[in-house]
């Protein structure tokens, strides 16, 4: 059984949201100590993370880059705060999605389905090869890695599945609409700069391999690959 784990301070709305996923087969588990976050995280070993940024002693954004220090499970922010920015620095600090409150509990619901199928379900598993090599470029989509030289560096499920399409379709413009196809399933409650800032994430990822404009944004079309690493000096 996946077990979500609750991080909101809001308990008419903890309450109510729990009892409506654990209709659907899941186990939840509400914090109850935020100053112990990361203790009962740790505790309860879940599979996905409901968070809320307004908290008592850290905000969600913080919580949320901790958790990225130990473990990739998906991290699924509700709001209230609606702005761009807030779901930008969601997304910056390693979130998967962001719901904004008030929110239907249908939303929801199919917003963890589709994180945990991603993850663990059939969508985890990517139908073609498991590992790609160009150019000494070395994507493991099991383990989640992207290796260069004697350099590695750790990928997200979503920075995986972004590399693996650009990278079996090297030199040729994928667009937009298709990465929002094969990554996000339900594209339709995907906010327009979310493919934005996991794209800046992944060129993050090639900069720590000291690998830079491998991908090119192909303005009104989408994004290429190209197979010849420009190394940083």
């Amino acid at each position: 059984m996946f077990k979500i784990f609750i991080v909101e301070d809001d308990e008419m709305l903890v309450s109510l949201l729990s009892d409506f996923i654990q209709k659907y087969g899941y186990d939840t588990y509400a914090v109850k100590n935020f100053n112990l976050v990361m203790e009962e995280f740790k505790e309860a070993e879940p599979h996905l993370v409901l968070l809320d940024i307004n908290l008592p002693t850290y905000d969600g954004y913080e919580w949320c880059r901790r958790i990225r220090t130990i473990s990739n499970c998906p991290i699924l922010f509700i709001s209230a705060r609606d702005s761009k920015m807030d779901q930008v620095m969601a997304l910056e600090y390693g979130a998967d999605d962001y719901l904004t409150k008030p929110f239907d509990h249908e939303i929801a619901l199919a917003k963890i389905k589709s994180q945990i199928r991603r993850t663990y379900g059939s969508y985890a598993s990517f139908q073609h090869q498991r590992q790609i090599e160009i150019n000494g470029l070395q994507l493991d989509i099991d383990r989640l890695t992207l290796k260069w030289g004697m350099q590695k560096v750790e990928l997200r499920h979503t920075e995986a599945k972004i590399l693996d399409l650009l990278m079996n379709q090297i030199e040729c413009v994928v667009s937009r609409d298709l990465l929002l196809e094969k990554i996000w399933d339900d594209e339709a409650f995907v906010d327009e700069n979310t493919l934005n800032v996991y794209i800046r994430r992944v060129r993050s990822k090639l900069d720590q391999l000291k690998i830079v404009d491998a991908i090119q944004t192909v303005r009104g079309q989408g994004y290429r690959m190209l197979p010849i690493w420009s190394e940083q000096s």
